[in-house]
C-alpha cells in the first residue's frame, strides 16, 4: 500500500488533479515568483510535471513503512494546502485498492440473496396454490375416512359377536336375530362404501393421497427455501463484515503545518555548494595556467 501510494503521489495524474483542484500550475506561473523558479505561462503538462517532481518530494522508509512528503510553494499557506489535498488523494487511493474486491464480494452475496428470496417466494406461492386448488386438507380427509372405517369395523365386530351369541341359543328370539342381522348388513354396506371412498382417495393421479404428497413436497420445498434464505442472510452479513474488514486506510502521523520561516532556498547549503563549485573552477584554471606556463617555458 505504501509503495502504491508513493507511486501515485509522484504521478502525473496526481499533479493534474492538484492543478484542477487548487491551481498548481497557475501558482508556479505567477509573475511574482523569481523567473528562474517560475513556470512559463502556457507550459505543457510535461514541463509542469518536472516542476511538480522538483517541488513535491516523496520519500519512503521500507523499515517503518512510512512515507515522508515535503511540498515546496511560494508561500506557507499554499504549500500546506497542496499537502492537505495530496494527503486526501493518498487516502482515497489506499481505500480504492480494495474497493473493487469489496464491491464484487457484496454484489455476489446480494445476488445470491435475491435469488434465494425469489425461490422462497415461488415455493410459498406453489404451496398456497395447491391449498386453494384442493379446497380441503387431503390428509385430514383420509384420516377421517380411516377413523370411520375403524369405528364401523369395531361396531361390526360387536354386532357379529352379538349375533353369534343369539344363534348359540337353542331357541333364539327371531325378532332379535333379524334385528341384529339387519344391523350387520347395514354396517357391512357402510364399510363397503367407506372402503370404496378410501380406494378412490388413495388411487389415481388426482387422488387425495397424491394431493397430500404434492402438498407435503410443497411444504418441504418451502422449509428448504426458508433454510436457504437464512443461510443466504448469514452469508451476506459475513460478506458485509469481510468487506468492512478489507477497508484500507492511511494513517497520518504528522499533519501539514505552515512554516513560519522559508525552508528554501537553503542559504547555508547553497553557499557551501557555490563555494565548492568556484573552488573547483579556480583549481581547474590554476592547473591549466600552470600547464600552459610550463609548455611556454620549454
Amino acid at each position: 500500500d505504501s509503495i502504491a501510494t508513493q507511486s501515485y503521489l509522484q504521478s502525473k495524474d496526481a499533479m493534474l488533479r492538484l492543478d484542477k483542484d487548487v491551481g498548481f500550475i497557475s501558482h508556479f506561473s505567477d509573475p511574482k515568483i523569481d523567473p528562474i523558479q517560475r513556470l512559463d505561462v502556457g507550459a505543457s503538462n510535461e514541463a509542469a510535471y518536472k516542476f511538480y517532481k522538483k517541488n513535491v518530494k516523496i520519500g519512503y522508509d521500507p523499515t517503518e513503512g512510512m512515507i515522508r512528503m515535503e511540498v515546496i510553494a511560494a508561500d506557507p499557506q499554499t504549500a500546506t494546502q497542496f499537502s492537505e489535498h495530496l494527503l486526501t488523494y493518498a487516502e482515497e487511493r489506499v481505500n480504492a485498492l480494495s474497493q473493487q474486491k469489496r464491491e464484487d464480494g457484496m454484489r455476489d452475496a446480494r445476488e445470491a440473496y435475491e435469488q434465494t428470496v425469489k425461490k422462497r417466494r415461488d415455493a410459498q406461492e406453489a404451496l398456497i396454490k395447491l391449498q386453494v386448488e384442493n379446497g380441503v386438507d387431503p390428509e385430514a380427509v383420509i384420516a377421517s375416512i380411516r377413523a370411520q372405517i375403524s369405528n364401523y369395523e369395531t361396531l361390526l365386530l360387536e354386532k357379529e359377536l352379538e349375533l353369534a351369541a343369539l344363534m348359540d341359543n337353542p331357541r333364539p328370539n327371531r325378532a332379535k336375530v333379524d334385528g341384529v342381522q339387519g344391523d350387520v348388513r347395514r354396517i357391512s354396506n357402510q364399510l363397503d362404501r367407506l372402503n370404496e371412498r378410501m380406494n378412490s382417495a388413495t388411487a389415481g393421479s388426482n387422488s387425495l393421497a397424491q394431493q397430500a404428497v404434492s402438498l407435503q413436497l410443497a411444504q418441504a420445498d418451502l422449509a428448504a427455501a426458508d433454510m436457504a434464505l437464512q443461510a443466504s442472510q448469514t452469508q451476506m452479513e459475513q460478506a458485509r463484515t469481510e468487506a468492512n474488514r478489507q477497508v484500507r486506510y492511511l494513517t497520518v502521523a504528522v499533519r501539514p503545518v505552515p512554516s513560519q520561516a522559508p525552508s528554501y532556498p537553503r542559504k547555508f547549503e547553497n553557499t557551501i555548494l557555490t563555494f565548492l563549485i568556484f573552488a573547483g573552477i579556480y583549481l581547474m584554471l590554476s592547473l591549466t595556467s600552470s600547464i600552459l606556463k610550463e609548455q611556454v617555458t620549454k
